[in-house]
C-alpha cells in the first residue's frame, strides 16, 4: 500500500509515514493535525510534552509498527511509579488521552492497521469525585441572588450569572466571550444560547442549549444596569468568581462555589432529571474520549445523591 502523504507543517514540504517510520518522526505530523482541527496552542504542547516522555521511555529506535496495548500499558506504569516525579491523576488521565488521539491519527490516516491505545488501561482506583451542590444548596444561591435585584442598589449579574452556569453548564472561557448576539430568541418561549468557537474548525461543534425564559428578563435587568459595550459580562474572570463567592457567603454555603463546581452540579443535575448521556456530553461540549470518565463520575455523584435525599 502506498503510504498517505501527511504534510508535516501547512504549506510546507509533504511528509511520509509509514509503520516503518519512528515514532519521533510521527509526532510534528500528528501536532499538524491537532493544529488544522483548531486544538488550542496549550492542548498542542501538552501532547507534545507527553509524546516526548514517550521517545524518552521507548528510546530512538521505537518503530510505530512495534507499538502495542501491552507495551503502552507498561510505559503509562512508568509514567506513574517508575519516573521518579509525581504524576497526578489529571495529568496521568490526559496523558492516556494523548496516546489515544495520537494512535488514533495514526489508525485514521491508515499509518497503523488499529489503535493500539484503543484498550490502554486506565489509573486503578476509583478518581476522586468533584463535589458538587445539593438541591437545598442550589436552593439557598437562587434565593440569596434573586435578593440582590431588589436591594437599594439593585444588581443583576449575580444572579445572571448564577442561573446561566446552573442552567448551561459552560465553562469560565465560554462564558466571559459571550455577546447578547450568542442568545438566539427567534422562539421566545424556548430561548437558546448559542456557544461559538473563535477556530471555524474547531473539533468541537457550535453547539446549542436551552435557556429559563425567565432568564431574559434577568439579562434585560442586567444590561440596562451595567450597559456592557461587547460581552455580556465585561469584566475579568477574577470578578466573576468573588461574585460566586459573595453569593455563596451571603446564602450561607460553606461549599466552595466556582465556576467548575456549577458545571458539574449542573451536569448532575441534568442526569438525574433523565437527560439522556449522548446529549448531555453534546451540551457540554466533550470528546468522547474524554467524557468516559467524565460521565462515570456523573453517575456516582448522582447515586451520592439519591443517597443523600434518602437520609
Amino acid at each position: 500500500m502506498t503510504p498517505k502523504q501527511i504534510p508535516m507543517f501547512p504549506g510546507g514540504d509533504e511528509h511520509a509515514l509509514t509503520r516503518h517510520s519512528l515514532l519521533d518522526a510521527a509526532i510534528e505530523p500528528f501536532l499538524d493535525h491537532l493544529h488544522r482541527e483548531g486544538r488550542s496552542p496549550h492542548t498542542i504542547s501538552a501532547f507534545k510534552s507527553d509524546l516526548g516522555l514517550a521517545c524518552e521511555f521507548f528510546g530512538d529506535n521505537m518503530q510505530l509498527k512495534d507499538f502495542s496495548t501491552t507495551k503502552l500499558n507498561r510505559f503509562m506504569e512508568w509514567i506513574e511509579r517508575g519516573r521518579g516525579v509525581p504524576c497526578s491523576r489529571k495529568s496521568y488521565a490526559r496523558r492516556v488521552t494523548t496516546l489515544k488521539v495520537f494512535f488514533q491519527f495514526l489508525a485514521s490516516e491508515n499509518v497503523l492497521d488499529f489503535n493500539p491505545a484503543e484498550a490502554l488501561l486506565q489509573r486503578s482506583g476509583a478518581a476522586p469525585l468533584q463535589p458538587v451542590l445539593s438541591n437545598t444548596e442550589v436552593d439557598r444561591l437562587l434565593a440569596h441572588s434573586a435578593t440582590l435585584r431588589l436591594d437599594d442598589k439593585p444588581d443583576a449579574r449575580p444572579d445572571l450569572l448564577l442561573r446561566l452556569l446552573l442552567d448551561t453548564g459552560i465553562k469560565k472561557s465560554e462564558c466571559m466571550k459571550l455577546t447578547p448576539e450568542h442568545i438566539q430568541r427567534d422562539d421566545s418561549g424556548a430561548p437558546l444560547l448559542v456557544v461559538r468557537h473563535q477556530r471555524p474548525n474547531n473539533v468541537y461543534k457550535e453547539r446549542k442549549i436551552a435557556l429559563d425564559p425567565d432568564w431574559l428578563d434577568v439579562l434585560a435587568e442586567y444590561l440596562a444596569q451595567h450597559q456592557p459595550a461587547e460581552v455580556i459580562f465585561d469584566c475579568t474572570a477574577r470578578n466573576l468568581e468573588y461574585i460566586l463567592h459573595d453569593i455563596a457567603t451571603g446564602a450561607g454555603v460553606k461549599e466552595k462555589v466556582s465556576f467548575e463546581i456549577l458545571r458539574w452540579t449542573s451536569m448532575v443535575r441534568d442526569y438525574r432529571r433523565g437527560m439522556d448521556l449522548d446529549k448531555l456530553r453534546e451540551k457540554a461540549g466533550l470528546s468522547r474520549i474524554s467524557w468516559r470518565e467524565t460521565s462515570d463520575k456523573i453517575k456516582r455523584l448522582s447515586a451520592l445523591q439519591d443517597q443523600r435525599d434518602l437520609l
